[in-house]
Order: structure tokens, then C-alpha cells, then sequence
């Protein structure tokens, strides 16, 4: 499963040299991700609805280049492997020109929302991966 998102650097992304906040690639890679999940029709808000709440385990993030003031963002995200336990979200994020600007992949868990216990994968997502897994 794959998308791409492009947004506008904000001018409160950035600090006093027009440059992104490096905090802020975390929260790109959730606009990614969300919208990943949206376009192929199941929205991160409809998992939760059904029970199941996804707590971030691990975040990793490798700068490349600096994002600026004025650039439009490509934020690339990509889902592997049908999740099991967890579920494994690589991103990676370009300026208009094609440059990689930082790579990264966040690391989710699935909890039951009301007990908070560990759950499997619900079968909408798996199934909804697994369809979408070679593109």
C-alpha cells in the first residue's frame, strides 16, 4: 500500500532561518499516514470507531536535507507487509524539486479501546493491506 501527500511548508514549522523544525517531520508522517489510510477507505478514525486505537511503539527519522519556507513537501508513505501485531509505516519525504529531504518509519501498535489490552490486527486492515500490498 502506497500514497502521497503534498503539503506547503508553514511559516510555524519553521525556526528564525526558515528552516522546518525537525519535530515536524513526525507530524508529516502522520498527515501521511492518515492519508494513506483515507484514500483506500479506511480511515484511522473507523478503526478506532470498531474498537481498536493504534498507540505509536517506536518513531525513527533520518534527516537528509532541510525542508524550508516556501517549499511544497512530497510526503511518500508506504505499508510492506500485512501487519500481525504491529504495523510498520515507512515514509519519505521530498522538496518540489525531488530532493529527499528525511526518511522515517513509525512503528504502531493495536490496543483494545476499551480494556487497553494488546489486540491482533483487525481483519478490515489486514484485508485492506494485503489488497493493496504490491502497488
Amino acid at each position: 500500500m502506497r500514497s502521497e501527500l503534498e503539503l506547503a511548508v508553514r511559516y510555524y514549522e519553521t525556526d528564525q532561518m526558515g528552516i522546518v523544525h525537525h519535530s515536524n517531520y513526525i507530524r508529516y508522517f502522520e498527515c501521511g499516514r492518515s492519508d494513506m489510510m483515507a484514500r483506500n477507505g479506511l480511515p484511522i478514525e473507523a478503526i478506532e470507531k470498531a474498537g481498536v486505537m493504534l498507540p505509536i511503539v517506536s518513531v525513527e527519522a533520518r534527516y537528509k536535507n532541510p525542508a524550508k519556507m516556501g517549499d511544497t513537501i512530497r510526503i511518500v508513505s508506504r505499508i510492506d507487509k500485512v501487519p500481525m501485531a504491529k504495523l510498520e509505516v515507512r515514509s519519505e519525504i521530498y522538496n518540489q524539486d525531488g530532493l529527499l529531504l528525511c526518511t522515517g518509519k513509525v512503528v504502531l501498535g493495536f490496543i483494545d479501546a476499551v480494556t487497553r489490552h494488546p489486540v491482533r490486527c483487525p481483519e478490515s486492515l489486514a484485508s485492506l493491506i494485503a489488497a493493496h500490498i504490491d502497488e
